[in-house]
C-alpha cells in the first residue's frame, strides 16, 4: 500500500483484508458474476453522479437520524447481509453484531450465517434494528422454521432475496473450487437448544457449511417461487413486515406494492447473480418513482464512500447497506475494524453534507445532484406502443 499508517477510507482497508484472510475466502467475498461488469458498475456508476451544492448555510449542526420502518436509527448507513462472517474473523457475526450495536443502525443477518440468529442478536442493543434475511427453499418448512426462530428472538423484519432462484455463475469460486472450510457451521440451520445450550455442540456432530450449503442451496431452491405463491405464504406464517431484497425495476416495485410488502431494496447481489444488471445507482431512481409514498425504498452495491452515501439518499434511497466494506473491517480487526469502517462511511456522510449545505437527512433531495450526460434507455418491444413500454429508465435527478 505505500504506507504504514491505519486506513484513512475503505479503499484502504481492501488490501489489508485481502492480505489477511485465505485467497479461497477472499476471492468468495470479493468475487462477481461471470465478467463482474455489474459488480464494477455498482461502484463506478456513482462516479456518473455530481453534487450541487449549496452555500452560506448554517452547518454548525449536522444530524444524520432518520426512520426506518417508522423507527429512529441514528444513520441511514447499515450492514447488508453476507455469508460466513468467520471467514474473515473467528468471531464473525458476534462481532459484526457489537459493531452494529455500537454504530446504531441496522443489520441484516444472513441466513447462512456461521453464529446462530439467537446468539447474534443477543450481542446487540434495544437501539440497534436486527433484519433477518431468506431464502425459501423446495422443502418450505427450513424457511419457515428460520422464520419463526427470527421472530421469537426479537428480530424486527424479514429480508426475502429474490434475485438468487439460482447461484449466479461466479468464475473466481469456480476456479479456486472454494468450499466452506470443514469447522464453519451453518448454526441457523441446526437444532438452536442445541447450537444455543450452555456447553455447545461437539463439532464432529455437525454438518459443515459446506455441507449444509450444498443441501439447501441450488437445486434445493425454490425455483418456482413468485409472487403469488411467495409473499402470501411468508404473510401466512409471521407477522413480522416483509422487505424484498433484489429489486431493479419499476414492475417489481409496483409488484411488492400490490402485494403487501413493507419496503424494497434496490440490489443486484452485489454483482454476484446476473451479470450485465443495470447498477443499483442507476436502477434507484425507476425504483423511486414507483414507489411514490406506498412503500420505503433501501439500496446497497458499490457504496465506498460517505458521497456515495449522499447521492443514494438524493435520489430517493430512505437508507443504504454497505457489506464488503464490513468483512474487510472485520478482517482487519474484528469489532473494531467493523465499527472502524462503519464511521469511516458515517464521517464522510457527515462531511459531505456539511460542504453540501444540508444539515440533516430530510433536506437532501435531487436537488443536490446533477443528472449524467447521457442516460440508459429501455426500447419497447415489437408491436408495443412507445407510451405503453415505460420506455426511458431516467437515471437522476431534475436541476
Amino acid at each position: 500500500m505505500g504506507h504504514t499508517n491505519n486506513p484513512v477510507c475503505i479503499k484502504d482497508l481492501e488490501p489489508i483484508a485481502k492480505s489477511a484472510m485465505p485467497s479461497g475466502a477472499w476471492g468468495y467475498y470479493d468475487s462477481g458474476a461471470h465478467d463482474e461488469q455489474t459488480k464494477f458498475d455498482n461502484m463506478n456508476a456513482f462516479d456518473n453522479y455530481r453534487l450541487h451544492p449549496r452555500m452560506l448555510r448554517d452547518v454548525s449542526q449536522i444530524n444524520t437520524a432518520t426512520t426506518v420502518l417508522g423507527r429512529t436509527v441514528r444513520t441511514p448507513l447499515g450492514i447488508a447481509p453476507c455469508a460466513m462472517h468467520k471467514l474473515a474473523h473467528p468471531e464473525g457475526e458476534a462481532a459484526t453484531s457489537r459493531a452494529a450495536s455500537r454504530h446504531g443502525s441496522i443489520m441484516i443477518l444472513s441466513t447462512y450465517s456461521t453464529t446462530s440468529l439467537e446468539k447474534v442478536i443477543a450481542e446487540g442493543s434495544g437501539d440497534t434494528q436486527y433484519w433477518m434475511q431468506l431464502y425459501v427453499y423446495q422443502d418450505r418448512s427450513v424457511s419457515e422454521k428460520i422464520v419463526k426462530r427470527a421472530e421469537k428472538a426479537g428480530f424486527s423484519a424479514i429480508v426475502l432475496t429474490v434475485d438468487a432462484p439460482v447461484l449466479g455463475l461466479r468464475l473466481v469460486d469456480a476456479r479456486n473450487k472454494f468450499k466452506p472450510p470443514p469447522h464453519l457451521h451453518l448454526e441457523n440451520f441446526m437444532d438452536p437448544e442445541v447450537v444455543n445450550g450452555a456447553n455447545g455442540y461437539v463439532a464432529d456432530h455437525a454438518k459443515s457449511a459446506s455441507e449444509t450449503f450444498g443441501a439447501t442451496f441450488g437445486a434445493n431452491g425454490d425455483q418456482s417461487l413468485s409472487w403469488e405463491n411467495g409473499i402470501s405464504w411468508l404473510k401466512s406464517i409471521t407477522k413480522l413486515p416483509i422487505i424484498v431484497k433484489g429489486i431493479l425495476t419499476a414492475e417489481d416495485t409496483k409488484l411488492a406494492i400490490a402485494h403487501g410488502c413493507a419496503a424494497v431494496i434496490v440490489s443486484n447481489h452485489g454483482g454476484r447473480q446476473l451479470d450485465g444488471a443495470l447498477s443499483t445507482i442507476d436502477a434507484l431512481p425507476q425504483v423511486v418513482d414507483a414507489a411514490g409514498d406506498a412503500i420505503e425504498v433501501y439500496m446497497d452495491g458499490g457504496i465506498r464512500r460517505g458521497s456515495d452515501i449522499f447521492k443514494a439518499l438524493a435520489l430517493g434511497a430512505r437508507a443504504v447497506f454497505v457489506a464488503r466494506p464490513v468483512l474487510w473491517g472485520l478482517a482487519y480487526q474484528g469489532e473494531k475494524g467493523v465499527h472502524y469502517a462503519l464511521e469511516l462511511l458515517q464521517k464522510e456522510l457527515e462531511l459531505t453534507m456539511t460542504l453540501a449545505g444540508t444539515t440533516c437527512i430530510e433536506e437532501i433531495d435531487e436537488s443536490y445532484v446533477y443528472q449524467p450526460a447521457s442516460r440508459w434507455v429501455r426500447y419497447a418491444p415489437r408491436g408495443k406502443s412507445a407510451a405503453g413500454a415505460d420506455q426511458k429508465l431516467r437515471l437522476v435527478a431534475k436541476l
